[in-house]
């Protein structure tokens, strides 16, 4: 039988952590697989840190790594990955909106297609206002236009790997990880697994509006080079543009059917878009320089402070 580990990411889940616990170790009692769960505590500042010492000092089965500080969720997702020893690792939240309670459904998938990823496909999103709802359903599919990788649409990070994904993504080294992508390029076999994604049962989301965006810039950035080909092309469109432009007024006023000279809103008007496409330009190509220039400080993802139960 298959070894089976549990990665479950928390920060600042005093709320939820408890009865999270409580109904994934329920589940985890009635597989059949050796199971381990390991939570990763990404620089919590409430007590989810000495709940998660509770929990681990009451069950050798969990296993928790301290980071120093709050790293982000990627980094999180990428240490428990880095720790599993198991064939197989489910990658889920603490928030319960990824229910444990799918877990033996998704085993059986995976046995039954004898597949290397199961992604789990989000048939709706309660709890999600409107907003979140519009934008999240926008990312993938503008991702999935700019990205020469396709990614499986309306997923997240829940999701089963087998031991040669974690393998081979042991073996990626940039630092600013979009894991979801990241699993999509790799290849091999994947199927979808849907299911209703369901409200948080306590605490508040860790990724407000700021934190969305960042997370998508980042995405973007890491997986396709078209915005700096969309600058380009921008560039030029701006160069024919204007001597389009001047041809006209040079004609105009040696033939006399431009008055140009005669009005400044044209002027301005031509400032302000050539302006915007240049600092448009240096804006998208500074955004790989950033990169770029994270990529070669070479620091590490996470620093840990400290593991129980390994």
């Amino acid at each position: 039988m298959k070894k089976l580990s549990l990665i479950i990411p928390c920060y600042n889940e005093e709320e939820v952590i408890m009865e999270s616990y409580s109904r994934t170790r329920q589940v985890v009692a009635q597989l059949p697989n050796e199971t381990e769960i390991i939570y990763i505590n990404d620089g919590s500042c409430d007590k989810t840190r000495l709940l998660l010492n509770e929990i681990a000092d009451a069950d050798p089965q969990v296993k928790v790594i301290h980071f120093s500080r709050n790293f982000g969720h990627q980094p999180a997702v990428t240490a428990g990955i880095s720790h599993c020893r198991s064939d197989l690792a489910i990658v889920m939240d603490a928030d319960l909106q990824d229910p444990p309670e799918l877990i033996p459904r998704i085993l059986e998938l995976q046995e039954k297609e004898q597949a290397n990823v199961v992604y789990c496909v989000r048939k709706s999103r309660e709890g999600d206002q409107f907003f979140k709802r519009f934008t999240a359903k926008m990312f993938y599919r503008v991702m999935n236009s700019m990205s020469e990788v396709k990614f499986p649409l309306d997923t997240g990070d829940f999701r089963l790997i087998d031991r040669r994904i974690m393998d081979e993504f042991g073996r990626l080294k940039e630092r600013g990880k979009y894991i979801r992508g990241l699993i999509s390029w790799i290849g091999f076999k994947q199927v979808p697994f849907y299911y209703r994604h369901e409200a948080r049962v306590a605490g508040k989301t860790k990724y407000p509006f700021n934190k969305m965006i960042r997370f998508a810039s980042n995405a973007l950035l890491y997986f396709s080079n078209k915005p700096l080909r969309l600058a380009t092309s921008l560039g030029f469109a701006a160069v024919v543009f204007g001597l389009v432009l001047a041809a006209w007024f040079t004609l105009g006023k040696i033939y006399g059917f431009s008055n140009a000279e005669s009005g400044w809103t044209s002027i301005v008007s031509m400032i302000i878009f050539f302006g915007g496409v240049q600092l448009l330009t240096v804006g998208v190509l500074g955004q790989y320089i950033g990169v770029l220039f994270d990529e070669v400080k070479a620091r590490p993802e996470y620093i840990i402070e400290e593991e129980r139960n390994f």
